[in-house]
């Protein structure tokens, strides 16, 4: 049962890795391009909907509870360390947890926060607005491959259990 309980975790580790993965890759590849080809004032206010809009159960279920299942995992992995598929778990909580959960609130939300609080009539809005794109797409980049790599290790996990 324990055994079995474990996949399951790691399992659902690996499907909300995946899911955020894929969420923070279309904003890497197209949907932050597209914005930055809007006048900077309908960009602004698409991108405040957006930060508002995203904030949904379902979204969030699957966000905090990777993490959870995460937080769970990594002293799993730290007590049964002889284990060969340990090193993917550990792996995959760790950057799930780093890369993707704490980048997501120490970096991105506190843009996502001052963007808020732009107006997007304001003629500096433009200049924020430019910086905004630059920074964020950064910290997202750094949350797609680390969700990515969260993913593919908690998969290496499950193939070698």
């Amino acid at each position: 049962m324990h055994d079995k309980f474990i996949s399951l975790l790691i399992f659902f580790a690996a499907l909300g890795s995946g899911l955020i993965a894929g969420t923070f890759f279309a904003f890497s590849t197209f949907v932050m391009n597209a914005l930055a080809r809007l006048p900077s004032h309908h960009g602004i206010a698409a991108m405040q909907s957006i930060n508002i809009v995203v904030l949904n159960r379902l979204f969030l279920t699957v966000f905090t509870g990777t993490a959870l299942v995460s937080l769970i995992l990594l002293p799993i992995s730290l007590f049964n360390w002889k284990d060969t598929p340990v090193v993917f778990i550990f792996a995959g909580s760790l950057l799930y947890l780093l890369g993707s959960f704490l980048v997501t609130g120490v970096c991105n939300v506190p843009l996502n926060d001052t963007l808020a609080n732009l107006d997007v009539k304001d003629a500096a809005s433009a200049s924020l607005w430019k910086e905004y794109i630059v920074k964020w797409k950064a910290w997202n980049h750094v949350r797609t491959i680390a969700s990515l790599t969260a993913m593919v290790s908690f998969i290496l996990a499950l193939l070698r259990r």
